[in-house]
């Protein structure tokens, strides 16, 4: 048997066949093909590519070929990842900007938008400083407010600083404790006695009561409606009846009394003042309500 050197029309390599295999391939126009590998990957028409990360020469069918806008091509996602990551980096570290520490004010080389401390200790020591600035700011407010009114702010007085002091103390109280000063109680679980002797049910019926007073206005004290002895309103001024609805809104039993006592003044025509924490806190709006 007559064997004829033969290339290979897929691989290249060279392989032996017989003189009549070959002249066949040459009658008919066949490729000639080195084994069932060779041609089964010819049949498959794959594309040649070379991996831009590991160099590797892989085939792929040209329906898994995606538009690429770089040119690249790779054999795998893994290396996909790779060498995109390593570009990212690099890309990176060209744009590095050089940046100043707020804690230690040491200058450092950082990616942009992604680090302000040079160091984790620098982080802590920044936010520790930065805490206890601000507990020095609200104790000093709560200070200040007692040495010009000469008693501690009320928690609805101050929103603002209420909720300053609950984020760095953990509540108002902790906060007028720190200051040094003993916290306000619950509303109406303590009395409080104006200037004028009346004892009031909680600390803005006092404020209430004592501006009254400082103008020379006569009030009465828990004076009963007519037809329910039961309810009372806080003040009276000849015909005005004055209530404080500090729990309006709050419990659903209070709004109740708020309708009974309105359908009660309307009834007798008294003439009804209403006032609400936000005509005391945080600041006395009692001038423009009540008119005498």
């Amino acid at each position: 048997m007559n064997l004829i050197k033969v290339k290979c029309a897929f691989c290249g390599n060279n392989f032996f066949r017989s003189n009549g295999r070959v002249n066949e391939a040459k009658k008919f126009n066949w490729k000639q093909y080195c084994s069932l590998h060779c041609l089964s990957r010819a049949r498959q028409k794959r594309v040649k590519i070379i991996c831009a990360n590991c160099k590797k020469e892989v085939f792929r069918a040209p329906s898994d070929l995606k538009e690429s806008k770089s040119g690249r091509r790779f054999c795998s996602l893994l290396c996909g990842a790779f060498f995109n990551n390593a570009l990212r980096k690099g890309a990176n570290l060209l744009k590095r900007k050089t940046k100043t520490c707020p804690s230690c004010g040491k200058q450092f080389k950082q990616f942009p938008e992604r680090k302000i401390f040079c160091s984790f200790k620098c982080h802590i020591n920044f936010l520790r400083k930065t805490k206890a600035q601000k507990r020095r700011e609200i104790l000093t407010k709560i200070k200040n407010f007692y040495t010009s009114y000469k008693r501690i702010p009320l928690k609805r007085e101050k929103p603002g600083l209420a909720w300053r002091a609950q984020k760095v103390f953990g509540s108002w109280n902790k906060a007028l404790e720190a200051a040094g000063f003993e916290p306000n109680p619950v509303v109406f679980s303590k009395k409080f006695t104006a200037n004028d002797g009346h004892r009031c049910d909680s600390f803005a019926e006092k404020i209430i009561d004592d501006w009254l007073t400082a103008r020379k206005i006569q009030h009465q004290r828990e004076v009963s409606y007519p037809e329910n002895k039961l309810l009372s309103a806080d003040f009276v001024i000849e015909n005005n009846w004055i209530e404080y609805f500090g729990l309006n809104g709050v419990i659903p039993q209070y709004d109740k009394l708020i309708k009974e006592k309105r359908k009660l003044s309307e009834k007798y025509q008294l003439s009804l003042i209403e006032i609400y924490p936000k005509d005391l806190f945080p600041r006395n709006r009692l001038s423009k309500i009540i008119k005498t």
